[in-house]
């Protein structure tokens, strides 16, 4: 299936021209046949000689219903163009074209109407070179006449070679279903309608509405029940859902989209942009937290230069079927920050078209297309912060020139945000290109390299600050690199940095301060002629040897800590074992003391520790034997 919008002036035939060629009322409010003019959206359909399956969203034309027929453009691939030849280049001719340049439709068909009340010709010419200069340069363009039948098998044809240029969507991609319509059938409950232009619906899937969570009940298509369904196709999806959806709204793939009151877009002026009135902004650079949404100068135009107005301050931003009042702030150049009323799903390089509504009647009232950058903004709380964002993005993300730029991907976005889990970026419109760091996380290849430099410095400062310290605690680094997963630090530690028991370390020797090693060297003199007689608390503390200090000691391998507080020389351990040997087997702990010339406060701890080395092992309450042969 394809879908098709209508679009052109109020009264030109466009309901009309869908009526002939599908035999369908596409009007379906009462008022609306009775004044003979579209005021909803109207569906109808048909089969084309090629066999492919056709539907069309017919729009309103009137300048009333302006934001009806965005509704209804916005998520259509493609548009019918119409335009009657007795009247020709009309008003809202141009305020459509204008829309549709903004959201960036490249596809389409222009029919010229009632080609049996005037010669067609004018129409054509002027319809054509207005067209071409919105980018629809290579559209056909036919005369018909919905009355008379006139032209129209010649339509039905060039529909079809229309449609079969469309760009082939992907069905794994995620659903986005902009509902356009919403009511309530007997036995069946709440039944939404829109266009899907890509993915796959099936009974029985869970999708997110901005409420909640939703299951598909059931689903149509062109008037049939189907138990699935894929873009591009007109649908009708019956919902089990707590509340009544509403138009504007959409229907989701759980944690596929991002939905977010606050983007950073880069504008595209669309060819009445000058006739508008519209003019580049310029950024709005004070201090303050960009996030607000009330950096604007009041209900009046964002500065351009002190005098000459700019970009309106309050806007209204349309996307699929949503129409949302926003706050503009200018950051610099093309880009500017929106803040929407309401959080939208949307994606980065997504395009929402800027409308002033407030603007007088017979103005074009659209302003411009706005790509999305961004759907994750940060903060600007500092003066400069908003001209340095948008050099920020122009530099990840390259203008595009007259159109609104190049569409972010997945390095661009790490460019700008340097850290980003793999579901965030897939949320936000990026499939990852790159392998993760560290877990689900994905980083910027020079901020990842710029952090693991940083790390590196960081433990050689802790070290020549904390000399006593055993390192940089692994939370500590976390926070000196502003890392939201320790599991991070832990993915950035290279030799020589080491981690051990929750610290990092330069991995090699490290000294002592020079007054800790003369108290090391100091109580090496007096074990050495006493070497199993441990000095106790007040002795080393005398030596200038704290709980740190002695630690530091143990970690340089200057002693062997046998007990808290029990410290003696590197192996001593090892030379207690073979004084031991030489006792008759078993001993005790009175015969091991007087053997090794020590105290009890020592003895204990220090068979404890052969014990646990395996020098030594412990048969009863009192008695221990060697595991090593006797040696001298």
């Amino acid at each position: 299936m394809h879908v098709v919008a209508t679009a052109g002036h109020v009264d030109h035939g466009k309901s009309t021209l869908v009526r002939a060629l599908t035999g369908m009322e596409p009007d379906r409010l009462a008022e609306e046949r009775r004044r003979g003019l579209t005021i909803e959206l109207g569906y109808a359909w048909t089969t084309l000689p090629s066999g492919e399956r056709l539907a069309f969203v017919d729009v309103p034309g009137h300048e009333r219903f302006l934001a009806t027929m965005l509704a209804g453009v916005g998520p259509a691939p493609a548009v019918m163009f119409v335009v009657a030849a007795d009247e020709g280049w009309m008003p809202q001719s141009e305020e459509h074209l204008v829309a549709l340049e903004a959201l960036g439709v490249r596809h389409g068909l222009l029919a010229v109407t009632r080609a049996d009340l005037a010669d067609p010709a004018p129409a054509l010419e002027r319809a054509r070179a207005r067209l071409a200069a919105a980018g629809l340069d290579r559209v056909e363009a036919l005369a018909v006449s919905g009355r008379t039948g006139q032209g129209l098998d010649e339509l039905r044809r060039a529909l079809g070679r229309m449609v079969a240029g469309l760009p082939t969507p992907d069905p794994g991609a995620p659903v986005r279903l902009w509902v356009d319509r919403v009511f309530t059938a007997r036995g069946s409950g709440t039944v939404v309608t829109g266009t899907l232009p890509a993915g796959r619906i099936g009974v029985g899937d869970e999708l997110e509405l901005p409420e909640g969570p939703v299951r598909v009940r059931g689903l149509e298509s062109l008037k049939e029940p189907l138990t699935s369904v894929t873009g591009v196709a007109r649908v009708a999806v019956n919902l089990r859902a707590r509340s009544v959806p509403e138009r504007g709204q959409a229907l989701v793939t759980p944690g596929a989209w991002t939905f977010t009151d606050l983007v950073d877009v880069r504008l595209s002026p669309v060819g009445a942009g000058d006739r508008a009135g519209w003019r580049e902004p310029v950024s709005e650079d004070r201090a303050g937290d960009g996030r607000s949404g009330r950096r604007g100068p009041g209900p009046g135009r964002v500065p351009e230069d002190g005098n000459e107005p700019g970009l309106p301050a309050r806007l209204t931003a349309h996307i699929g079927s949503a129409a949302v009042v926003c706050a503009v702030r200018p950051l610099g150049g093309r880009i500017v920050r929106l803040r929407l009323a309401r959080p939208l799903p949307l994606h980065v390089g997504d395009v929402l078209l800027l409308r002033d509504p407030g603007r007088d009647r017979g103005g074009v009232r659209v302003l411009a297309g706005a790509s999305v950058l961004d759907v994750r903004p940060p903060a600007l709380r500092r003066r400069g912060a908003a001209r340095e964002r948008a050099a920020e993005l122009a530099a990840a993300v390259p203008d595009g020139g007259a159109s609104a730029g190049a569409v972010p991907d997945a390095a661009s976005l790490l460019r700008t945000h340097r850290l980003l889990r793999g579901d965030d970026l897939l949320a936000m419109g990026c499939a990852p290109a790159a392998a993760p760091v560290c877990g689900d996380w994905h980083a910027d290849p020079a901020y990842w390299s710029r952090l693991g430099e940083r790390l590196a410095e960081v433990v050689a400062r802790h070290a020549a600050e904390c000399p006593l310290e055993p390192g940089l605690p692994v939370e500590a680094a976390r926070h000196e690199l502003d890392l939201p997963d320790r599991r991070l630090v832990l993915a950035l530690v290279r030799p020589p940095l080491t981690v051990a028991d929750g610290r990092i370390g330069s991995g090699g020797p490290q000294g002592l301060p020079a007054p800790v090693a003369g108290a090391v060297e100091r109580l090496g003199s007096e074990l050495s002629a006493s070497p199993f007689l441990a000095p106790d608390a007040g002795r080393l503390a005398e030596l200038g040897l704290g709980p740190r200090e002695l630690a530091a000691a143990v970690r340089a391998g200057m002693l062997l800590r046998v007990a808290e507080g029990i410290v003696l020389l590197p192996g001593s351990d090892l030379r207690a074992a073979r004084l031991l040997a030489r006792l008759p087997q078993p001993f005790t702990v009175s015969q091991a003391r007087q053997a090794l010339d020590t105290s009890r406060r020592v003895a204990v701890p220090l068979l404890e520790h052969l014990d646990r080395r395996g020098l030594t092992e412990r048969l009863n309450q009192t008695h221990r034997r060697c595991r090593t042969p006797s040696s001298g």
